[in-house]
């Protein structure tokens, strides 16, 4: 068992350390997950550390999902076989550039839930979802023969709160659902972040991402003769649609980890390998302005999105191999990609002729958003009409979340990004022509991603209101379209206007992995074989989406769903990945790459130095 003694962790009574990689089940398919193990464990980690996805968990209240990609029993147990302990995080609040944070969407059905704090009614959903997780992972804990070592408490709660009650209740709660392992709390060195989100007789660890020993000092604040713990050694970072990509070069990272090894501290990687936002999974940040997270979560992460070394994997290998004199073994192979060649999107069919076969049709008098009709993601469309005469004027539209398609009598009028500085009091702006018999207003409203951080965390998504001078508009048909059932799109109906569902065939030789580039389209989303692998937007940084080489068949279906136009209808999918992200297994591979990467940049790539400047604590 893992305990704390002297100051230091010991295991089974002998002096351990933690040398910890980050990788979230839910972000990497099934199939991969042995792999990307094994691929941990040859790098010379002992433990493997991941969070727990309560909206994926349980999308609907008491309806659960512990299955396919959300089967963290079973990714556990792999990780197990591997030889590999697991460090769990279960929230019920998570961060990570995940949507809401982790936080199921339904939560905020109700206009009076209060999150994070102890507000009975969120305390009983909390509990009612512990109770069904320990079930999953109850036994695997060490103490039961399993490999989970240690639990955490909430997460990151300094950066948010400082409800000690909240965080008792959070303790019990685990304590009473049956936790045997070590508990422990993360947070930032600042003072008031151990203040607010730490426990005092909880083990308490830190997240930074550079200055070892100089942050390792907050602790001394606090009185804590304990081991020297890093939850979150943050090895790159994440990426907003409209941002260059970050990266950060492997001597960076190697650096930080040797000054770890010096003063004798255990870490996590975060992360190790981040995988894929797929769907519309990806969170978004809302500090000065609203940044919705992009698809791929590659983080500048040991491996890459699709498993593949970087030079920091053998840096980082060499080091830990030699800190516990372990020899080296023959790593698991690098994957396989393939080329397709282009592909011809030779049906064509629009949304909203097929809002009857995707969405689910309501009456309000008001706007109300996507949770209060129970949907947890997707597009919401409404649509009120004019009668009589109104004269030209301009219209309001009140709290757009997050970017909004506006349609007088069907025609394309203008487009709301929530992004966009130039508001008054909330309400985006734009000229109506007025009418003389009447018309129909409507709204298509695409949700980005739920903030995932920070004091916005109540996003809900939709529209509050439309507006005209003084008069509110009343009397809408909504349609709800979570866009999760591809299968059910008619290409028979009316096609021609934008938003436009295009589709293609193609056939595949093998189930190696590969990328779709997506070049003269604007944005959208991708499905491959019904499964949606993501959205693309032209303002980049990622150019391209990865297609894991498991959803592949013999003859396969590939859907584009563009919102806004396209040059040409046509894909390429072949085995290079997104320039932008490109960090090969060789350093020489990788500058022979670099001119062309810099040819489709506008600007050079940033390099992330030594700390990650970030207006929060962590991931």
């Amino acid at each position: 068992m893992l305990t704390i003694k002297d100051g230091e962790f010991k295991m089974d009574g002998k002096s351990f350390r933690i040398y910890s990689g980050s990788m979230h089940y839910f972000r990497i398919m099934p199939e991969y997950w042995e792999d990307r193990l094994r691929k941990l464990k040859a790098a010379g980690f002992n433990t493997v550390e991941t969070y727990v996805c309560w909206n994926m968990h349980e999308p609907r209240k008491g309806e659960f999902d512990f299955t396919g990609r959300f089967d963290i029993r079973r990714f556990i147990k792999t990780a197990q076989e591997v030889g590999l302990y697991a460090i769990v995080r279960p929230g019920p609040y998570i961060c990570a550039e995940w949507d809401f944070g982790g936080l199921p969407a339904w939560l905020l059905k109700d206009r009076n839930m209060r999150l994070r704090c102890a507000y009975p009614e969120y305390l009983q959903h909390v509990s009612d979802f512990y109770h069904r997780l320990f079930e999953e992972i109850g036994d695997l804990q060490q103490s039961e023969g399993g490999n989970i070592i240690a639990m955490q408490i909430e997460n990151e709660y300094g950066s948010y709160g400082n409800d000690k009650e909240y965080l008792r209740y959070i303790e019990k709660l685990m304590l009473d659902c049956g936790t045997k392992v070590m508990l422990f709390t993360s947070d930032g060195d600042d003072n008031s972040m151990l203040s607010g989100g730490t426990l005092p007789d909880v083990f308490k660890t830190l997240n930074f991402g550079s200055r070892a020993s100089e942050i390792f000092n907050a602790m001394d604040r606090f009185h804590e003769n304990t081991p020297k713990m890093c939850t979150e050694f943050w090895c790159g970072w994440f990426d907003h649609w409209g941002e260059e990509h970050h990266t950060r070069g492997s001597d960076s990272v190697a650096g930080e980890i040797k000054d770890f090894l010096d003063i004798d501290a255990s870490f996590n990687f975060y992360m190790f390998h981040g995988g894929t936002n797929f769907g519309f999974t990806a969170g978004a940040n809302c500090y000065e302005e609203y940044q919705p997270t992009v698809t791929s979560y590659d983080y500048c992460a040991l491996l890459t999105e699709w498993g593949d070394y970087t030079p920091a994997y053998y840096a980082v290998r060499e080091l830990l191999l030699k800190a516990q004199n372990l020899p080296e073994t023959e790593l698991p192979a690098s994957p396989e990609l393939q080329t397709i060649g282009k592909v011809e999107l030779d049906e064509s069919t629009s949304l909203m002729s097929n809002f009857d076969n995707l969405g689910e049709r309501h009456r309000v008098p008001l706007p109300e958003s996507m949770e209060y009709f129970g949907q947890n993601s997707g597009m919401i469309y409404y649509e009120t009409k004019l009668e009589q005469i109104y004269d030209p004027r301009e219209l309001r539209v009140a709290n757009v979340h997050d970017t909004a398609y506006v349609y007088i009598d069907g025609e394309h009028k203008a487009t709301i990004d929530r992004r966009d500085e130039n508001k008054v009091k909330g309400y985006d702006t734009f000229k109506f022509d007025g009418c003389t018999d009447g018309c129909t207003i409507g709204v298509l409203v695409d949700a980005m991603g739920r903030v995932n951080y920070g004091e916005h965390l109540y996003d809900r998504k939709g529209i509050d209101a439309i507006r005209y001078g003084n008069q509110n508009l009343m009397g809408y048909d909504v349609v709800t379209l979570p866009l999760d059932n591809p299968e059910k799109i008619d290409f028979s109906l009316e096609g021609g206007k934008y938003p436009l569902f295009m589709r293609g065939h193609f056939k595949a030789q093998s189930q190696n992995d590969c990328f779709v580039h997506l070049d003269g389209f604007k944005k959208g989303c991708v499905y491959i074989n019904g499964f949606n692998i993501g959205r693309y937007w032209e303002i980049g940084p990622q150019r391209a989406l990865y297609i894991p080489g498991v959803l592949l068949k013999d003859e396969n279906e590939i859907i584009i769903l563009e919102l806004e136009g396209c040059e040409k209808a046509e894909a390429e999918i072949n085995a290079e990945p997104d320039l932008a992200w490109l960090i090969s297994s060789s350093e020489i591979k990788y500058r022979r790459r670099e001119s062309k990467r810099q040819s489709r940049l506008s600007s050079p790539l940033p390099h992330l130095h030594d700390k990650p400047v970030r207006p929060r604590s962590g991931s």
